[in-house]
């Protein structure tokens, strides 16, 4: 059963890599975003990139790449969201503007989580860092690392995010209404966790940092 896990984890690795995606891009300028960020994204995401809203994610710190892919999918339909797709629309983003928010997010200091709910902490744990071999739910960490790190361009940050998003997120994949995931990785993850193993990742992840 080990052995199934593990070769589930790299399946998911190679799904993944920067041979199958266009995450690769050039790196942005932090400074030629700055106007951006205050008129357009500091509503919702916090001028540094720690939003006070539980249904906005924190970007500080997130990796550029992963910025610059969201934004350019929300820009060409692959990621859905009505908000985001009108905020990338309406102010014309270009993928230079994409790339330099995403170096100025990345550059951010993100604030430590704090998760509060012990049981589910120590249930989400297990599951982050050995997944489930009954289900075939590979370890979270596989990917994302053992403290939510990521892998820049392959693997977004997730440590210290809040709880509702992970879980809306999560929620979305195994719906099918989030499918910009290479290889269909994380729909075919979600598709075999339940709703409580999905509540209890997402309030560790919310502690990591």
């Amino acid at each position: 059963m080990k052995n199934t896990m593990a070769f589930a984890a790299l399946a998911a690795l190679t799904a993944f890599s920067p041979a199958h995606a266009d995450e690769a891009v050039a790196k942005g300028d932090p400074a030629k975003a700055q106007q951006l960020v205050t008129a357009v994204c500091a509503a919702c995401h916090g001028a540094d990139g720690n939003s006070t809203a539980p249904a906005n994610p924190n970007l500080a710190g997130q990796h550029a790449e992963y910025i610059t892919k969201q934004l350019t999918n929300f820009k060409s339909g692959d990621r859905k969201s009505a908000i985001m797709q009108g905020i990338v629309t309406s102010n014309n983003l270009t993928p230079d503007d994409m790339k330099n928010l995403g170096a100025y997010f990345a550059s951010q200091t993100p604030k430590p989580g704090a998760a509060k709910d012990k049981a589910l902490v120590e249930a989400g744990e297990k599951i982050f860092k050995g997944g489930n071999s009954g289900s075939g739910v590979p370890a979270c960490a596989a990917c994302h690392g053992p403290a939510g790190a990521g892998i820049p361009v392959q693997f977004p940050r997730l440590a210290g995010q809040h709880k509702e998003y992970i879980y809306t997120q999560l929620n979305n994949f195994r719906m099918g209404e989030r499918a910009n995931d290479g290889g269909k990785m994380m729909r075919m993850i979600a598709a075999k966790m339940t709703d409580q193993e999905m509540k209890a990742v997402a309030e560790y992840i919310s502690g990591l940092h």
